[in-house]
């Protein structure tokens, strides 16, 4: 079954809703938006819908009517969930079994089945929730109903005990291996007091589902809930609100492409989200199955239609920054400094310019949304950061990018002049960085540190100027001043961990990049 089109009139917060799927109807559907978008709003109208196939239906008029919390708005009819809630679906006709819901108030603490009896049929699914902020508590019936199946496709038939695990169990354990490495080791049994499911969970054996964290407990109970119900709803809407709850980034992501997998192709997985997880999944593993609706940013008290969004990186853009909010600010630097220094990262894609480590640990504090990136040396510095910035600039739009560039020889009239070519670009005031590394103030204080003290004399014997000195020349006699016996990289990374707000170094160097 797949969903057509759907239009809400006058339901929850909807003044006048389409859905419109006819371009792009998907087995998977993903709601996405913020909390209170009315992603779960759309889930009570299937559920409506769904009511009725079973018999009953035509719930409270207040809980639905949006009109009747809008004394100022127009006066409409009472509450006619037929002209509330329209649904076009493919195939049209709808069944007992054409529509499942699954709210987000998921939670069964423990299972304590103390006796076997007689279950509805699954297609009546009178525990369902009644309302999409009802508890949906099925996990106790799932198990009952799975201890029925093993009695009654295992006694007094050709089929052994092991034969059926291997054939059920397992495949809700292939599930459950995936996405959390745990596995039913047990059914139990409801009458000897053990009416519970039991786990192997690492080391542990027979580990009982109440002591199960919340999430592992949450994607037990999902992975249940269909896998017993694969063969009823073959042909359906299957929602499932928030399916994300309790769970890390990670899990959700693999969840998410198992329950795919767990949901009869015939039928139509509805999911509504706003977790980085889902939405990973969404866009990398699921992509080719997938339709996304995006219901940020709307007036719904107004008429509106919403069609599948297109793909584009500006629309994955938009609906990761509804999941991420402030994230990315905190997560990307605000700015970027190329400087000199090995280009080229690491296997891992680590920074290899000795530069741009040194940079990033002195200004770690003060600095701490600006991130130095080395990008060569000479001439090269600006060619590879311009090329970058030209790219870079496009896409990070929030992010300002500058140039750095070690002075050298240049006269103070040069530098000035350099300096008014671009706003971007920046030039240390002294002759390059280990001007500012191999000064005394530095040097000192790193002396001090290790429970040493700098040799004065040799130091000024090889130091006489640190402002304009090619230091590079007489590095060597600096560390031995230090008494410092590693290799030269690791004697200037120890010197930049060195470095203090209150120097006056630090402030000279502070200056040059941060005017």
């Amino acid at each position: 079954m797949r969903v057509q089109t759907l239009r809400l009139l006058d339901f929850k917060r909807f003044h006048d809703l389409t859905i419109d799927l006819t371009t792009r109807s998907t087995k998977i559907v993903a709601i996405v938006g913020p909390n209170g978008s009315g992603k779960s709003s759309v889930f009570d109208a299937f559920e409506e819908i769904g009511s009725f196939q079973k018999g009953r239906g035509g719930k409270l008029e207040a809980y639905y009517k949006k009109s009747a919390h809008d004394p100022a708005g127009p006066v409409v009819p009472g509450y006619d969930v037929h002209r509330s809630v329209q649904l076009v679906t493919d195939p049209a006709e709808l069944t007992r079994t054409s529509i499942y819901i699954r709210s987000a108030y998921r939670f069964t603490a423990r299972l304590g089945v103390g006796q076997i009896r007689q279950l509805p049929d699954a297609e009546a699914d009178g525990n369902r929730p009644q309302y999409l902020i009802d508890t949906d508590a099925r996990l106790t019936e799932n198990y009952e109903r799975l201890i029925g199946r093993f009695f009654g496709e295992v006694y007094n038939k050709d089929v052994k005990g092991d034969e059926w695990v291997t054939a059920n169990i397992e495949g809700i354990n292939v599930v459950l291996r995936e996405v959390l490495d745990i596995q039913i080791s047990d059914l139990g049994n409801p009458v000897e007091g053990q009416g519970s499911l039991y786990f192997d969970k690492g080391t542990s054996r027979k580990f009982p589902y109440e002591n199960l964290s919340a999430g592992e407990k949450e994607v037990v109970d999902l992975v249940l809930d269909l896998y017993v119900k694969r063969t009823i709803y073959t042909d359906s809407i299957i929602c499932i609100d928030e399916p994300e709850l309790h769970l890390n980034t990670a899990i959700q992501r693999r969840l998410l492409i198992e329950l795919e997998k767990l949901v009869p192709d015939g039928s139509q997985l509805w999911v509504a989200t706003h977790s980085i997880g889902f939405l990973r999944a969404l866009q990398e593993e699921l992509r080719d199955n997938t339709t996304v609706l995006d219901f940020s940013d709307i007036d719904f008290d107004a008429p509106h239609t919403i069609v599948p969004i297109a793909g584009s990186r500006a629309d994955w853009s938009r609906i990761f920054a509804t999941a991420l909010e402030d994230l990315t600010g905190l997560l990307a630097p605000r700015r970027i400094v190329y400087c000199e220094g090995r280009p080229d990262p690491g296997v891992n894609g680590e920074e290899q310019g000795l530069d741009a480590d040194v940079y990033n640990t002195i200004f770690q504090e003060g600095h701490g949304d600006t991130l130095f990136v080395s990008s060569g040396g000479g001439g090269e510095v600006s060619r590879n950061a311009l090329l970058a910035m030209r790219i870079l600039g496009k896409a990070l739009r929030d992010v300002r990018l500058d140039i750095l560039k070690d002075r050298d020889q240049l006269s103070e009239a040069e530098r000035d002049a350099f300096l008014a070519e671009d706003p971007s670009k920046r030039m240390l005031r002294r002759h390059e960085l280990e001007n500012y590394l191999f000064d005394k103030e530095v040097l000192q204080a790193f002396c001090a540190g290790r429970g040493g003290a700098l040799d004065e004399a040799r130091y000024d014997a090889a130091v006489n100027d640190v402002l304009m000195q090619d230091l590079k020349l007489v590095q060597q006699e600096i560390q031995a001043a230090c008494a410092f016996r590693g290799n030269m990289p690791e004697f200037k990374r120890a010197l930049a961990s060195a470095f203090d707000p209150a120097f006056a170094v630090y402030q000279d160097l502070e200056a040059s990049i941060f005017p």
